[in-house]
């Protein structure tokens, strides 16, 4: 049977198969291991002060290294996989994340487990992005928005739970526990991956160098600016000239992707697709609103409620035990009835969550956790919903061969829409209040968690105006390189 009757079978088979199953357990798995250590470190930080030393520098960076080798390799692991083999390259990030989670958890010191973290960032970056294009390469159509609605529901927990995770492993282990964890799902993972995903590689027969280097540069320019720009100062020489160089090298990258590069790794005319910019850019602000949100509120448990991490975990429960619940029944919906609706309705309760959770508190003369449990299970529904067709709508948002680097734009977008989420936030609370008092903490959360809430709302309005149906752009020459055979008639969207 040819490659293209294969194909043909797969999007009209009604089940997903062995090989479908494994593949949806092995990338939810390595996804969530991906997503968990972006956050699952903070709740451990004071232990790791206490065995380690090191200042308050340290300790960021002992965050930050994994978010900013994590957001600037993401679209060089989708490039490397469509070049190489997307099963290859996963293999080699996996292998590379469990070599830096063994790293961290035996590092002497704390510039040992600062360059553990970095390498474990890098690893998730090869790995993270191909996880979609493998499971797409292998899912009937019919059945893609139940198991994207599950992988996306894995990461969003993983996201959301990280702080429990870390907090509960170092209160009844060590924080050592927190990166020890990764290997033998590491050890587990790597031959059921060699066993069990099919190869596939992407359209482009050569590596774009120049956009490799342009990108990478400019995302390390802007994420480092934006890690920085509270600890240091947002005037300080190192945050403006980080984000003014990240700025420039990405406008070179677009300038260059555009008119210069023979074989672009991101083709700029997949941004003329209503559904690539609309679905794209309601992730960015969905995260910009959610990941900063997650910071002050699970803050907000500990230094205002006095809960101890881990009790502070659980009461996120109703939030972050959601997405498990809800986003493969919500994937299968989306299946039937498309999924830019429930994308809306997903990111329009979470936002009337968040502002609940403000609007509560600003009314309470005492914490009680009471009264914030139906915030809180809206912020879950919320992101729930929002997670389960996402996937689906990024990749039908273009052609099949284009979806590993789609797959890495997106996810290298959230991330720094995390990033500036967390950088965002906090400098609205340090300007309204601080942690001096309970008061003051909640001072400064309350208009923080509002610009949360409004840009997630944002994020809705960018959701509403995708297309019914998703439309792959058009099929023309984006650049001075691109063969003239390409091309089709544009798409009316």
């Amino acid at each position: 049977m040819t490659e293209s009757k294969e194909q043909e079978a797969r999007e009209e088979s009604p089940a997903l198969g062995r090989t479908g199953v494994w593949t949806l357990v092995i990338t939810s798995v390595a996804g969530f291991m991906a997503s968990l250590d972006n956050l699952v470190v903070t709740t451990a930080l004071p232990s790791i002060r206490e065995e380690l030393g090191g200042g308050l520098s340290d300790l960021e960076w002992t965050v930050s290294a994994y978010t900013l080798s994590f957001a600037v390799l993401l679209m060089f692991g989708a490039a490397l996989g469509d070049r190489f083999g997307r099963r290859k390259i996963f293999l080699a990030g996996l292998t590379l994340f469990t070599v830096g989670s063994a790293a961290a958890a035996l590092s002497p010191g704390i510039g040992a487990l600062i360059a553990a973290r970095a390498v474990q960032g890098a690893g998730a970056a090869i790995s993270m992005p191909l996880t979609l294009t493998l499971l797409t390469a292998v899912v009937p159509a019919a059945k893609r928005g139940m198991a994207f609605g599950i992988w996306s529901g894995v990461n969003g927990l993983a996201v959301a739970t990280g702080p429990l995770v870390g907090g509960s492993l170092t209160e009844h282990f060590s924080w050592q526990w927190i990166f020890w964890v990764n290997v033998p799902v590491g050890l587990v993972l790597i031959p059921l991956a060699a066993l069990h995903l099919r190869e596939s590689r992407g359209a482009s027969p050569s590596l774009d160098a120049v956009g490799t280097l342009l990108v990478s540069g400019g995302m390390f320019g802007v994420v480092l600016g934006l890690i920085r720009g509270n600890p240091d100062g947002w005037t300080s020489p190192l945050v403006l000239s980080s984000l003014t160089a990240g700025a420039v090298l990405l406008v070179g990258f677009v300038l260059y992707e555009q008119y210069g590069a023979r074989h672009p790794m991101l083709p700029m005319r997949l941004f003329r697709s209503r559904s690539f910019s609309m679905i794209n850019a309601s992730g960015l602000l969905m995260f910009l609103g959610m990941f900063g949100s997650i910071f002050l509120i699970s803050q907000h448990l500990q230094t205002v409620g006095g809960y101890s991490p881990q009790e502070a975990g659980i009461r996120m429960l109703p939030w972050t035990g959601m997405p498990l619940l809800i986003s493969p029944f919500a994937g299968a919906l989306a299946d039937k009835i498309g999924g830019r609706w429930i994308v809306f309705a997903g990111l329009v309760v979470q936002s009337l969550g968040l502002g609940l959770y403000a609007l509560i508190n600003d009314n309470l003369d005492h914490f009680e956790y009471g009264p914030v449990v139906p915030a809180v299970v809206l912020c879950g529904a919320g992101m729930s919903l929002y997670f389960a067709p996402m996937a689906t709508l990024v990749m039908d948002s273009v052609r099949p061969e284009e979806q590993g680097i789609a797959s890495g734009a997106n996810n290298a977008l959230r991330e720094v829409g995390g990033a500036l989420g967390v950088a965002v936030l906090a400098a609205v609370f340090s300007a309204q209040g601080g942690f001096g008092t309970e008061q003051s903490y909640v001072d400064g959360m309350i208009p923080a968690l509002y610009v949360g809430a409004g840009v997630i709302l944002l994020g809705a309005v960018c959701a509403f105006l995708l297309p019914r149906r998703p439309q792959p752009a058009p099929a023309g020459p984006a650049s001075a390189g691109e063969p003239a055979d390409a091309a089709a008639e544009p798409v009316r969207i």
